[in-house]
């Protein structure tokens, strides 16, 4: 089932604002940063970076993002876990094929992660460096301004970003025509500068540079960062209007901007510090740099709205342990704030920003996050080309092998940061992909324990058999369709009681962002008094077990929270002492267990009725 949503002015407009907030501010840094890698500066430079990064933004973002990879939509989502979703569908997916589809969506996930901990950074540090061009003195201002815009930012994503919202498009909006009428005025007084459109000056400019080629592209490609993004967001308005967008405005925007900053630069027959803010007349200069700390804050929440949206994805998917999720909104599913990423990740990016102290020196960190992912993309979307599409195998090899071919060229351009800054998202990225696999591979592991430890479901009339039955309701959470939940057995061990009416709550978490709420729950009676209900959510929702108990009303069964008891199980895991790094992933895995949020805040339960009782596991 794809997006099959119509296209509007409205969302149009906003896809301007959430989706195309982090390439469109790009211009801040990306052309200065490419130009500064060449080591040297004279007309080919110039010609030479500017026809790099036009062939860049077409291969990369018009024709691999906005023309192929959009095609790859889980009922409209995108991004790399609803792109993993939809290739592990494929029936070619064998066992060896899925570890190597898990292995890549972590990766691409932790890159993910890495990408929303640097943009804000250098997006929002970029815009303030505009300080210096007003008064040389306002240099010493640049980091404390940072890092203020930063805090307040972070501050608010708990009162929820609805609000806002309404004005990011408007905003961005006036952002690209500015940018875009600046570059015309440049150009219009230096016109020979669009002969960069030819690809032959790229190419020159590599080879007679040869040996700072792939630094050269290291920088360039910080024109392509929000590509990554695009794709992600474009769930929030569908497809059409984000392809709408990037044509109309977008991209004629983007390549405006970036010739003026390079006619200028012929015409001053010189470098020039912060060349778009030098475009600006001086007595605009003021309000171009609120205009331009405005799109900074737009672009860094988008991305960090993706990260609260990519770390539920990943809690549903399990790839990471149950965290506090608060909903922002009471009528827009995708809007909500998770506190432990919040938090995390303004301690991380003020981190970058105090760190690295410039958006010239951050950019050997930014780049290297993104093209991880933007690597991985091209495998995964490879991949549901051959088994979902059923494209023919030259069909995807004409199509995703130069797409490789140039990502691994960007990949290589940005390995020559890691001196410079390069080594800390690898480092990071590691780091979150041990925390993912560890996770996922002790969730695997404890299924096992547990499953030693558990009653087959076919033995429950066994089980309830003599057992005194009780008034009221009991709801016992499940996790295994085919096991007794633990504290249905732990409540008649202890208790020897069965209330007059069981159900068995089987919450399952599907493959599609969002599940149709007529089909929310399935009900079915296995025994006289005991029913088992699964509760389909899917992995762009938060699971509500009180949504669950609606929906069930509506299919004819009387049944209200307030008259009945929630039964959960809690697995306390201790880990086996086993030396070396199996012990480590193993201890590790126990203590995120015991620290992930208890599964009725999660499954949103009703406090009052919840009881919950342990089983004691070793792993």
């Amino acid at each position: 089932m794809h997006d099959t949503r119509r296209w509007s002015l409205p969302a149009v407009i906003g896809a301007i604002g959430i989706v195309y907030g982090d390439i469109g501010t790009s211009p801040l840094y990306a052309f200065e940063t490419a130009l500064n890698a060449t080591g040297s500066f004279d007309r080919l430079t110039v010609l030479g970076c500017l026809s790099l990064i036009f062939w860049s933004l077409m291969m990369s973002v018009t024709f691999k993002y906005v023309s192929v990879m959009m095609r790859a939509d889980n009922q409209g989502e995108g991004g790399i876990l609803a792109l993993f979703a939809l290739a592990q569908r494929a029936p070619e997916a064998s066992r060896h094929w899925f570890k190597w589809l898990i292995g890549l969506a972590l990766a691409g996930t932790a890159f993910f992660f890495c990408d929303a901990l640097i943009t804000p950074a250098i997006s929002v540090l970029s815009a303030v460096e505009g300080l210096e061009m007003l008064d040389p003195d306002f240099e010493k201002a640049v980091i404390p301004v940072t890092l203020a815009v930063l805090a307040l930012l972070f501050l608010i994503q708990k009162r929820g970003t609805a609000r806002v919202g309404r004005l990011f498009g408007p905003v961005m909006i006036l952002w690209f025509v500015v940018i875009a009428v600046f570059g015309v005025m440049a150009i219009l007084r230096y016109p020979s500068v669009l002969v960069a459109i030819n690809p032959a000056y790229g190419f020159e400019l590599l080879v007679s540079h040869s040996v700072t080629a792939l630094a050269i592209l290291g920088g360039v490609f910080l024109a392509l960062t929000g590509g990554e993004a695009l794709y992600a967001d474009m769930g929030h308005f569908g497809k059409t209007p984000v392809r709408i967008a990037w044509f109309a405005l977008v991209w004629p925007a983007l390549l405006l901007n970036y010739f003026g900053q390079g006619a200028l630069l012929l015409e001053h027959g010189a470098m020039i510090e912060h060349p778009l803010y030098a475009l600006v007349p001086a007595q605009v200069l003021p309000w171009m740099l609120i205009l331009a700390t405005a799109a900074t804050v737009i672009a860094s929440q988008a991305v960090i709205s993706g990260a609260f949206s990519v770390a539920r994805q990943a809690v549903q998917l399990d790839l990471l342990p149950r965290i506090r999720i608060l909903q922002t909104s009471a009528l827009e599913q995708g809007q909500i704030y998770v506190p432990i990423v919040n938090t995390l990740q303004f301690l991380a990016v003020a981190a970058f920003v105090l760190g690295f102290k410039s958006s010239e020196a951050l950019s050997g960190a930014y780049g290297a996050a993104v093209v991880g992912t933007m690597f991985i993309t091209n495998i995964l979307g490879g991949f549901v080309a051959a088994t979902q599409w059923r494209w023919p195998r030259w069909g995807v090899t004409a199509v995703f092998l130069p797409l490789l071919a140039m990502d691994s060229i960007f990949l290589a351009g940005n390995l020559t940061k890691l001196e410079t800054g390069g080594w800390i998202p690898l480092t990071l990225g590691a780091l979150l992909y041990f925390v993912f696999w560890t996770w996922r591979s002790g969730r695997l592991e404890l299924r096992t324990a547990l499953a030693k430890l558990a009653v087959p479901r076919k033995d429950l009339a066994k089980v309830i058999d003599g057992s005194i039955r009780v008034p009221g309701t009991g709801v016992f959470l499940a996790s295994d369709r085919e096991l007794l939940p633990s504290a249905l057995v732990r409540n008649i061990e202890h208790n020897k009681v069965v209330h007059e009416r069981v159900i068995i709550l089987n919450i399952e978490i599907t493959g599609i962002p969002r599940q149709d709420p007529v089909r929310r729950v399935e009900i079915e009676e296995i025994l006289p008094g005991v029913y088992e209900i699964t509760a389909r959510f899917g992995f762009m929702e938060t699971p509500d077990v009180s949504q669950a108990m609606k929906s069930c009303r509506t299919r004819g069964m009387r049944v209200f929270a307030e008259d009945s008891s929630f039964f959960v199980g809690r697995h306390l895991v201790r880990a086996r002492p086993i030396p070396g790094w199996k012990g480590l992933q193993r201890r590790f895995f126990a203590a995120m267990q015991r620290h992930s949020t208890q599964a009725a805040e999660f499954f949103r339960m009703p406090y009052k009725g919840v009881i919950v009782l342990n089983t004691a596991v070793e792993i």
